[in-house]
């Protein structure tokens, strides 16, 4: 790994550091599904960000868009006052492409920003409390959308937070009787992100939207991670025909700008705007650069037809690392869909072996907050498939060596310590 001093030393004094053993690679370059660092290594990048560069890195039209939008302004004003070209022309692009009838788009700057204002909009539009979330689930780490995490070990050095959330269990029908007149709005991942890519059973986000419009409730749908192709479609509410009241959207959205959103319906984000006015504002929240980045990366994603691509490639990846487990053991589970894998191994151990022996055969995957035994896989939707098969031999390199491996993995032992 790349540690060059004293740039490293000052990122250790300097950049507040998250765990204990942070992964230093000192990035000097990325373009497509590679980061190169200053010790001359190239790394494939089986993370893209967590699910940001689904175009690849650097992409060319996404570099246009940026450099040629920053020669005509940067920051204005961007909260629904002011006429800017790329947002408005985004927000149009959006509102065609999204599920149903989800037409006005509020731009935030980051994925958990956009639940923040999906929650508080549920609460402004309903009248209601109360809100309900389902254990595993992740959707970000301010307090709003922290109280809606369901992981006891990231919540409680930040208690109190948010009163009346209650939470359910993820996938299971019964418990969705506990969603009645009282709650505002019902948050979930269609795909379960740092809960370890857990993909739900066909009938339980149906159900749930039944449910939903019951009992009045607003279902809002946290596409984060998963949505602008990385599942095999362009949100991953399109394999169970699911449309949301309220879509939450981030990572990919920016093209590697830094963007967020939620979408909705016209009756209900008028709400905003009244009793008071301005009930939602942000300074930079959809910023004039990143929407110009986002729409051109958009533009990819549709023209090139990458969620059909994901759904191709992930089904070779899925059945290739499945034939691996089978052949070298250590694995449990293979799951997800298109290129939102995860994989599962036997033990805590091994899967933080893994992760290190990876990054050592040149390949960047990661593991989720949420499970200390599964590993994300989510390349970039525009991965080759030379690139595929160079992945695999390294993931099978890194898998051989974990095995073998049997000493304790400082990244293990550092990250879980306070678990």
């Amino acid at each position: 790994m790349s540690k060059s001093r004293p740039r490293f030393e000052l990122f250790r004094r300097h950049v507040c550091q998250t765990s204990d053993a942070p992964l230093g690679l000192e990035v000097v370059r990325a373009a497509g599904s590679w980061v190169y660092t200053a010790d001359g290594q190239a790394y494939l990048d089986f993370l893209a960000g967590i699910c940001v560069n689904n175009v690849g890195h650097a992409h060319p039209a996404v570099v246009a868009a940026v450099q040629a939008q920053a020669e005509k302004y940067l920051h204005a004003m961007v909260y629904g006052e002011y006429v800017l070209e790329p947002q408005v022309e985004y927000a149009a692009r959006l509102a065609e492409v999204a599920p149903g009838d989800l037409s006005v788009v509020y731009f935030t700057n980051s994925g958990t920003e956009a639940n923040e204002g999906a929650l508080k909009l549920a609460k402004k539009y309903t009248g209601r409390r109360r809100l309900v979330a389902f254990e595993g689930g992740y959707h970000g780490d301010t307090h709003g959308s922290l109280s809606v995490t369901g992981r006891e070990v990231y919540r409680r050095p930040f208690e109190p937070l948010l009163p009346e959330v209650a939470f359910l269990p993820f996938d299971c029908l019964k418990a969705l009787k506990a969603i009645d007149e009282t709650v505002a709005g019902v948050i979930v991942e269609p795909i379960q992100g740092e809960g370890g890519i857990r993909v739900p059973s066909d009938d339980f986000l149906p159900a749930l939207r039944r449910r939903c419009d019951q009992v009045g409730a607003l279902l809002i749908l946290d596409e984060v991670q998963t949505g602008f192709g990385r599942t095999g479609k362009l949100f991953a509410c399109e394999h169970w025909g699911v449309v949301p009241d309220v879509l939450v959207l981030a990572k990919a959205l920016g093209g590697g700008m830094p963007l967020g959103a939620f979408l909705s319906r016209p009756e209900i984000m008028c709400t905003l705007r009244e009793d008071p006015p301005l009930s939602h504002v942000t300074t930079f929240g959809g910023h004039p650069v990143c929407c110009a980045a986002g729409l051109a990366s958009l533009q990819v994603i549709l023209e090139e037809s990458l969620p059909a691509r994901a759904a191709k490639l992930g089904s070779l990846l899925q059945a290739e690392l499945e034939k691996m487990g089978r052949e070298l053991g250590g694995v449990r589970e293979v799951r997800g869909k298109g290129l939102h894998l995860g994989l599962e191994l036997t033990h805590a151990d091994l899967t933080a072996r893994f992760v290190q022996h990876a990054l050592k055969q040149g390949i960047i995957v990661g593991w989720t907050l949420h499970s200390d035994m599964v590993v994300r896989l989510a390349p970039p939707l525009t991965l080759t498939e030379e690139e595929l098969e160079q992945g695999l031999t390294r993931l099978r390199a890194a898998l051989t060596a974990a095995l073998s491996d049997h000493a304790p993995p400082k990244l293990l032992q550092n990250f879980f310590k306070n678990a």
